[in-house]
């Protein structure tokens, strides 16, 4: 049976650009299937670059639920919280890489889920494994990985309409005067710095809700809901604001003794089960290097 096809309501989008936004995937991942032959427009394979007209048909075949092979041979422990057939959500430490980059090539979350022998979602592109959202290597916590492309694509759209809730425990240098907020204020690459991101007026929207949990005489708790899910988000915004996260080096101190990676845990995830929708809710505890950090902020030792 063929996979049903789509129509174009309005033209003059690139194709993978358009199939980013209908199937709720990246665009390099849009790029992977329609390099592999899996996307056509009117019959025939598409093209990345291909500009769509007004009712083009496009067709996304469904790859095969096969796991890519694990080629890192370093063997890989993941601590799963909760898995079915459908999804899993899995607790990162600290210091893991989410997929295979430039400079990490092994050893990382998306080898471990292979490692598993389980087949995953391959909509973000075969080297990904199933993995929805991502968490920066020195943040901690909890993320979701799908098993079928289905589950893959719901969860994408809870990502793209903000229901999919993800919560961060955050230990911030100085006080903050309100008991909550919100930080609305667009992120895109750092003109001066490639490599890190920044507050920049052309950047896209980024939002980024705060309350404060418990204030320590140097330095501040604080829950924190993305509303948006930009590259080092929460560390910018909270930089941005001079509240930077203790122990970043990045976007904070140079030279921060007080914490060994930012003192970042992504502590609580909701979704909308992709199976029958019933709301669900994850809990990760801080670890103890985290607790560590928040007990010597308590005794003004940091």
């Amino acid at each position: 049976m063929s996979a049903p096809a789509t129509t174009v309501a309005s033209g003059g989008v690139r194709l993978d650009t358009w199939l980013s936004g209908d199937r709720g995937i990246s665009r390099s991942a849009a790029q992977v299937l329609i390099a592999t032959g899996l996307v056509t427009v009117n019959g025939r394979p598409g093209r990345s670059g291909q500009r769509l007209r007004p009712g083009d048909a496009v067709v996304l075949t469904p790859a095969p639920a096969v796991p890519a092979p694990d080629t890192s041979g370093v063997p890989v422990t993941l601590h799963v919280v909760h898995e079915d057939q459908w999804l899993a959500v899995i607790d990162k430490p600290a210091g893991m890489v989410v997929h295979p980059a430039a400079g990490h090539p092994g050893g990382t979350l998306a080898d471990g889920l292979r490692q598993r022998g389980d087949t995953w979602s391959l909509a973000g592109g075969p080297e990904r494994a199933g993995i929805v959202h991502r968490l920066d290597r020195y943040t901690s916590g909890l993320l979701v990985v799908a098993k079928t492309e289905a589950a893959h694509r719901a969860l994408a759209a809870q990502l793209a309409d903000r229901t999919l809730g993800r919560d961060y425990w955050a230990l911030v240098w100085g006080g903050v005067s309100e008991d909550s907020g919100r930080i609305d204020a667009p992120i895109g690459r750092d003109p001066r710095h490639r490599q890190r991101m920044a507050v920049v007026d052309d950047g896209r929207p980024a939002v980024t809700d705060f309350r404060v949990a418990e204030r320590c005489s140097q330095s501040t708790v604080l829950d924190i809901s993305l509303r948006t899910g930009r590259t080092h988000q929460i560390r910018v915004h909270c930089a941005w604001i001079g509240r930077p996260v203790v122990g970043d080096r990045v976007y904070g101190r140079r030279a921060d003794p007080a914490a060994s990676r930012p003192a970042l845990h992504a502590c609580r995830l909701h979704l909308r089960h992709p199976a029958d929708g019933s709301e669900r809710d994850f809990v990760s505890p801080l670890p103890p290097d985290l607790e560590d950090v928040l007990q010597r902020a308590r005794r003004q030792d940091l």
